[in-house]
């Protein structure tokens, strides 16, 4: 696959994502330009809001699991990651348990987490906890685990195969394309992506890479 397509595939998940918030802004504004009654317009305006937020949240989460943001070999903040993801996941049904030991990591190893848990919290189609760990391992590695833990865990095979290396190019897709820059990452950084489950309810998404992200 040229870089060119997989360009586009991610794209596609971009606008697919970011096509919900931004049409409830263009149709809230529509009807503020119709609509006189005060408690109505209220409502819109409150609607506006929170559908502007999601989706300047959306694009900050986007711009560091997709972009190059920073430059491609520049380290950042943890705390940076932490507050992109967990704004990602506010009005979700999906609670963020962060556990990072590292104070800050090359941007490929952060492209890495990122789209490692935009995979994980997808699979909690009924809500739940998404637990991340991230570790050193002696001086040159660093353990990355997620956990993830709901009344329901979904993971398409689609992806599951695209996560774990098991897919041809040709068949990665718009859904599956961050489990694809999540595994072609891992490699790059010298990894493997594992998917377990503890006991059925509790399943587990791991790799081990080079701490240096080169």
């Amino acid at each position: 696959m040229s870089k060119l397509d997989f360009a586009a595939l991610l794209c596609s998940r971009l606008c697919h994502d970011l096509v919900s918030p931004v049409g409830a802004i263009s149709n809230g504004i529509e009807i503020l330009q119709e609509e006189h009654d005060a408690a109505m317009r209220e409502q819109v305006i409150d609607l506006l809001q929170k559908s502007a937020q999601q989706t300047s949240n959306k694009l900050q989460f986007f711009r560091l699991a997709f972009g190059a943001a920073g430059g491609f070999s520049s380290r950042l903040d943890m705390r940076e990651v932490q507050k992109a993801l967990s704004v990602f996941l506010e009005g979700t049904r999906v609670t963020l348990d962060w556990k990072a030991s590292v104070a800050d990591a090359p941007k490929g190893i952060v492209k890495l987490i990122l789209n490692l848990c935009l995979v994980a919290s997808e699979t909690l189609i009924r809500g739940g906890v998404m637990e991340v760990r991230i570790d050193p391992v002696g001086d040159n590695a660093i353990d990355i685990v997620v956990f993830v833990s709901g009344e329901r865990f979904i993971m398409q095979e689609a992806v599951r195969a695209a996560l774990v290396g098991e897919v041809n190019e040709e068949e990665v897709e718009p859904r599956s394309a961050p489990a694809w820059l999540a595994s072609t990452t891992a490699k790059e950084l010298g990894g493997i992506i594992s998917v377990s489950s503890e006991d059925g309810t509790r399943h587990r998404l791991a790799v081990q890479v080079r701490s240096s992200g080169d």
